[in-house]
């Protein structure tokens, strides 16, 4: 039986030790974007001629779009019928690894994202942390905000400096604001930052599929590198 792949690292270290990435989606999905270095065997045309490109004595990861797309766990059963060992199925998929900015292949790559503008030094707290204690962290660094994270950098919270100022003496719990809006890397930077605009937002987070902080879209900093065709500096 295939291995089902759930972390998108575990998929990065095979491919540095040599396993064989294979998108299973049609042709015009991997020629728009794909993972680096990956082949393309639409699953339709998965039979023993279209493997004769792989080498059955390395590991082969095949992936599809996401959670909901079965063609890559067809894909590996399929290769196990030809008579492939060392089948991996990266169940999350393409989905997956674009939402966590990781590099990516094709004619649409290039394309810039809020994981290419995102800010990557962003003021973060604890929950339990002092308001106090932020309120200062705020006026030394200038930030405005502070987005409350746990221990795994999950995203639980925003604390904006008028909410700390009202909550002096608290902790962040007790001033921040649950459930930001938050997006993910590949999401498009121009449709985006027009999404912002029309909402009257200056400020959007970047997570990961796990909730993890990446960054902060600034729309004002977004817009200069939209125009200038190049991400901002993190």
């Amino acid at each position: 039986m295939p291995t089902r792949l759930m972390d998108r690292q575990e998929v990065r270290r095979l491919a540095e030790e040599g396993a064989q990435l294979v998108e299973v989606l049609p042709r015009e999905e991997y020629d728009d974007m794909h993972l680096p270095g990956a082949l393309h065997i639409w699953l339709r045309e998965l039979d023993r001629e279209a493997t004769a490109r792989l080498d059955p004595d390395r590991p082969v990861v095949v992936y599809c779009w996401d959670w909901m797309c079965d063609m890559s766990p067809r894909a590996a059963a399929r290769l196990e019928q030809l008579g492939f060992q060392q089948v991996y199925d990266y169940v999350p998929g393409k989905a997956d690894w674009l939402a966590a900015g990781l590099p990516a292949e094709g004619r649409t790559a290039q394309a810039l994202s809020a994981g290419d503008v995102a800010q990557r030094e962003v003021l973060t707290c604890a929950a339990d942390q002092p308001v106090d204690d932020v309120l200062a962290r705020m006026r030394d660094t200038g930030h405005s905000v502070c987005v409350v994270v746990d221990d795994q950098r999950v995203v639980t919270g925003l604390l904006r400096r008028r909410d700390a100022e009202a909550h002096a003496g608290s902790t962040a719990e007790q001033a921040l604001r649950s459930g930001p809006a938050t997006v993910r890397a590949h999401e498009p930077l121009g449709p985006l930052l027009q999404r912002m605009e029309r909402a009257r937002v200056h400020t959007v987070l970047v997570t990961d599929p796990e909730g993890r902080l990446l960054g902060l879209v600034d729309r004002t900093s977004g817009e200069q590198a939209l125009k200038q065709g190049h991400a901002v500096a993190a």
